[in-house]
Parts: C-alpha cells; structure tokens; sequence
C-alpha cells in the first residue's frame, strides 16, 4: 500500500517549512502539519520581534544622542508609543505568517492544520484523520521552561508572552543570564523602562568569551540595568501596585513585571514519541547523528528539539541538507556544524564564531595565541553613553590559523558575516594582516591587529 506522502514535515517553523519547500523542488509529495502560526518562534515570538525591537531601541538611544550631533533638542525625549509599535509589529507579523502560507501553495506542500501524533513509524493522526509518510522530520520547536516549584509563578510571564505585552512596564524584573534575558533587558532599558536581571551564575552568558561577557556587563551598568548575581527568584507575590519578587540573598524588589527567561525545552512530549519507541532524553531532547538521523530509520529530526546548535538557519541549513540526501540523490550530504557564526541583540550587539579564548587554550594549549583590541568607537565619540567595542583574534599554531573571532560593539552583527566565511576557510592571521583595512571603521580593527 502506497503512502500519502513521500515526507511529512511535523513542525510548520523555519526549519520544517525549508524542508518540505526544498523536497518538493526535488519531486517529493510533502505535507507539513502545524497547529499554531506558521513560521514557528522565529517568525512570532523570537528572531523577528525581537530584531524590530531592537531596532526601536536603537532609535530610543539616538534620539536621546541627538543633542551630542548638534541637533536642538527641546524638553524631554519623544515618549515610546508601545500601543502603535505593538500593532504595526504585529501587522508586519501576520504577513510574514501569510507569505509562509502562500510559499507552501506555490510549492504544492500540502498544508495540515492541527496536532500531529505517531501511531506507528509511517503513520500519524491529525485530529480524526491519519496520514502516512515513507518519511518524517520532526521539527516541533521549543518553548520557555517555567521551574515548576517557583511560588508565585503564575504573576510572571515568558518571553512568550513579552511580545503580547499591550503597555510598556515602566518596572521590569527579568530572571535569567542566556541570549533572551540579556537582549530584552537592553531593549527595554534603551525604550525606558527601569530593569533588574537577576542571574544565576556569577556572569551572564557563561557559555561566551569571559571577556565578551565582562564588557557587557560593564555596558549594562551604564545603561543602568541593576543586575544582581549569584541569586535565583524564591517567591513572586502580587501587591497592590505590581509584584514583590523575593531574591535567595534575602532582597526584595518591587516591580510591575516580572519575565522568567531560564531556559527553553523541546516540545517533545506529546507527539506520541514513546508509542513508536523513538528515543528521547529525560530533558526532551531527540538524539541525532551527523545526518539529522534518530534510531528510527525513516524518522528524522532538526532544529531546537536536537539539542544541537539552537539557531533558525542551522534548522534550515540542515533541513534542507537531509531533503538533498533523501531525494535529490546526494548520500552524504549533512550540515558541518563547525565554525557556525551567531550574533546576541544586545546592547551593544555580540558577535562570535568558532573558539572562544578559553575553548581553545582548553583545547590547544600554548599553541594558542590571542590578538585583541578595545576601544570606543567613533559613533560613541559623541555620546552619552560609551560602551566599548573589543574585538579579538583567536589563533593558533605557528601558521596563526584564526579559529575563533569574537565582538561585541556596534555594528559587530553585520560585520561578522564576511568574516566567518574567512574562517570556515581556515585563513591565518598573516591573510587577515595582508587585507586593506577600511576606514574609518570599528571593523579595520581586525585586519590590523598586533
């Protein structure tokens, strides 16, 4: 008996709607089912808000510069209108989610609206309806992770939530030291809302170069987020004017709202993995190999349930490798998971790939050597702020081959591009050195490094 589908895509995101687009221009039969909006969190609670955020904030703090570049600024700083930025977001949103649609008609990829659940490897239900595929990738996402002991929980929102937000919190206590705590709080300090960060660790961002982590901590401070480290939440509890949030270290804060970003786990748990006997972790996540391959032959996974790198172009880059291998006759084709850049929104912005300096003394010793240079860039020049640029070199062996760049300052998100194409390539530092810098340019600094 002939199946339905050559593939089922189960997860309509970024990663699964690049699978079946791509399968289908190789011939495949494909359908994606999806309960929610198409485009997953990328598309309507992550990437995108966040980025049309982010831009609103660095209005905010060019307004409040304005003065510094000779421009007669009378009374006070123009009032963020969140009400109309929140419409005009969501507008801009919802036409993201129609042309995901429309790009899945013109494709022919079937499109199945609800929740998908395994009834055997080729077979699963949709509501009343069953489909059967010769293939599937399981590409459901992730979603914020609550700690379900906290008391009080219920009074604090997730980064879920945030975008649904219909006014400004003039008070806002965030829980968390990863990429979602440390953009929102430059956001909405930047917009003019007051921030307290509480973090658990020692530094935000632990996994990041320490010196990264540490200009941005001083970046923080004179934007005038109150961080507190070394703590955890113990108790929420509602008052008559906001929340009180009571930290292990014995302090209280009062806020008007409190945003948990500790974390995110894989929705994994109700799509009927454990009827057909797919392997799963105890935190959710599908173990895969090289190929997006889990222990069920004709199954496959990618994005934020692998636990491999969390990012909406390592879902799509290496969703639409396994569709080259399944059907357009290219047996070895996987995602190189090596050297993948990545850029943090914060405030100012982080930019990284490869090594950091830690990882790679770890790892290689005294072979390693570390070029770097801070700064104050030009644009901050005339500012009330200054936050400094640092950008480093990690080189290694008698060759300096650079495995690893690292940056936080303006304009670092889109300089990094060009560059981490030269270290997929394996360039050395004498490649970097023998390049014309431009300038005046905060991104000259890597080709002039001693």
């Amino acid at each position: 008996m002939s199946a339905d589908f050559d593939l089922i895509c189960i997860g309509g995101g970024s990663g699964g709607i690049a699978s079946a687009r791509r399968a289908a221009e190789y011939g495949a039969k494909v359908a994606v089912v999806e309960a929610q909006r198409l485009g997953g969190t990328c598309v309507n609670v992550g990437c995108v808000p966040k980025k049309l955020f982010w831009y609103a904030a660095n209005v905010a703090e060019s307004l409040y510069n304005a003065d510094k570049y000779g421009f007669a600024v009378s009374g006070e700083q123009p009032e963020f209108n969140w009400g109309q930025f929140k419409k005009d977001r969501d507008a801009y949103i919802n036409r993201l989610n129609d042309i995901y649609t429309n790009n899945l008609e013109k494709s022919n990829v079937t499109l199945i609206r609800g929740h998908a659940r395994f009834i055997d490897p080729n077979t699963i239900s949709v509501g009343e309806k069953t489909y059967t595929a010769k293939h599937f990738i399981i590409a459901t996402g992730g979603r914020p992770f609550v700690q379900p002991t906290l008391e009080g929980r219920e009074h604090a929102i997730t980064s879920d939530d945030f975008f649904a937000l219909e006014t400004q919190p003039k008070r806002m206590l965030i829980a968390g030291g990863g990429y979602v705590a440390c953009e929102v709080s430059g956001v909405m300090q930047a917009l003019g809302s007051q921030i307290d960060l509480v973090v658990r660790q020692p530094r935000v961002l632990k996994s990041l170069d320490e010196d990264i982590t540490t200009t941005l901590d001083n970046a923080m401070q004179e934007q005038g987020i109150n961080r507190h480290y070394g703590q955890t939440i113990t108790r929420i509890e509602k008052i008559s004017d906001g929340y009180c949030v009571y930290l292990s270290g014995g302090q209280s804060i009062e806020t008007d709202c409190v945003l948990l970003a500790t974390g995110r786990i894989p929705n994994t748990d109700d799509i009927g993995l454990e009827t057909i006997h797919l392997e799963r972790k105890e935190n959710g996540i599908i173990p895969v190999d090289a190929y997006q391959n889990t222990n069920i032959a004709n199954i496959y996974a990618i994005g934020d349930v692998t636990g491999q790198v969390d990012l909406t172009p390592v879902a799509i880059a290496a969703g639409r490798k396994l569709v080259a291998r399944l059907f357009n006759d290219q047996p070895d084709a996987k995602l190189d998971m090596d050297n993948i850049p990545t850029v943090l929104f914060t405030h100012p912005p982080i930019g990284s790939v490869g090594y950091t300096e830690q990882q790679a003394q770890a790892e290689f010793g005294e072979s390693v050597k570390v070029y770097k240079a801070q700064f104050t860039p030009m644009a901050r020049t005339f500012s009330h702020h200054k936050p400094k640029t640092l950008m480093k070199l990690i080189c290694k062996g008698k060759e300096e081959r650079v495995i690893g760049i690292q940056m936080i300052g303006d304009g670092v998100d889109e300089m990094l591009q060009g560059f981490a194409v030269a270290v997929k390539m394996g360039a050395a530092k004498a490649d970097f050195d023998d390049t014309v810098a431009i300038h005046p340019t905060s991104s000259e600094e890597l080709v002039t490094l001693r």
